[in-house]
């Protein structure tokens, strides 16, 4: 997954005005208790944030 379909995702589900801050701000243990953002800067493969992600905000299996 490209870091732009990435930010699309999660624009998609947290709308384009909060999803980067809640990337900068929500620290999640799917990543090693860092932020989206934190994750992403420490070279982890977007597909492994993103699912992260998918589990955190409980999305259905179609958005996984």
């Amino acid at each position: 997954m490209r870091l732009t379909e990435f930010w699309e995702r999660m624009d998609q589900h947290l709308g384009a005005g909060y999803a980067r801050t809640w990337a900068r701000e929500q620290v999640l243990a799917d990543l090693g208790e860092r932020t989206v953002l934190q994750a992403l800067e420490a070279g982890w493969d977007t597909k492994d944030v993103w699912r992260a992600v998918w589990r955190a905000l409980e999305l259905p299996p179609s958005e996984r």
